[in-house]
């Protein structure tokens, strides 16, 4: 049973479902040879995926290319089905940062062949979380920032302002779809830089306000999982 906490807010919470949001980033859709969507990318990651700060993504065998995508991340507190646009913040119980791991050689295949993201995006440890800050104290989540460091070098920042679509429409939309669920996590997609990590590199990922000041971290290294 995996489980993230909100900051001020003991006991820990029981992750549910994770939707991600693929290509919300206009210069990230570009990098990535994509048109930037018209509607929201929805795919889903396992609650197993989810490891926190000091843990380690485990590079599965059937990989040679996995690479870091760093998102602002959403904890749900309220469910609900149906979520109106203006209404849909009020579900929300907190903000944090997240990597969505991808193992880009698998997605690319998948891609080619017209089948599910699913073992690149949803293996193992493939969702590092960091802690999320309580949402009364983030009055507006399209004026944050995201950032990413591999080995101690910035690899990927960007802002929230930034996103094609807002964390209250993502919601909304989710909802249309899926019943939402105290737990839940939504990753909101990754501004442009991806690029490829190698084993016993150290990836550390900030969620800051509008100053630059840090309000919550995670950060994971990478290695490689056993052969099963």
């Amino acid at each position: 049973m995996s489980t993230v906490s909100l900051l001020g807010h003991p006991p820990a919470i029981t992750v549910g479902k994770i939707l991600c949001v693929g290509r919300n980033y206009a210069e990230h859709a570009k990098e990535m040879n994509a048109n930037v969507p018209t509607s929201p990318v929805v795919f889903l990651k396992p609650a197993t995926a989810v490891v926190t700060s000091g843990s380690s993504v485990l590079i599965p065998d059937i990989s040679d290319d996995a690479h870091h995508e760093v998102e602002m991340t959403v904890l749900i507190g309220a469910g609900g089905k149906g979520i109106r646009p203006e209404e849909a913040l009020r579900h929300v119980a907190g903000y944090g940062v997240g990597l969505d791991m991808t193992l880009r050689d698998l997605q690319a295949q998948a891609k080619k062949s017209g089948l599910p993201w699913t073992l690149a995006k949803g293996f193992d440890t493939s969702a590092p979380l960091s802690a999320f800050v309580p949402s009364e104290g983030i009055p507006d989540p399209g004026r944050l920032g995201i950032r990413l460091s591999v080995n101690g070098a910035l690899r990927q920042s960007g802002w929230t302002r930034d996103c094609v679509f807002s964390v209250a429409d993502l919601i909304a939309y989710a909802s249309r779809y899926f019943t939402l669920e105290p737990g839940d996590i939504l990753f909101t997609g990754t501004p442009e830089g991806v690029s490829r990590v190698q084993p016993d590199d150290a990836l550390s990922a900030e969620l800051v306000d509008e100053a630059g000041s840090v309000l919550t971290s995670v950060s994971v290294t990478i290695g490689r999982a056993p052969r099963p």
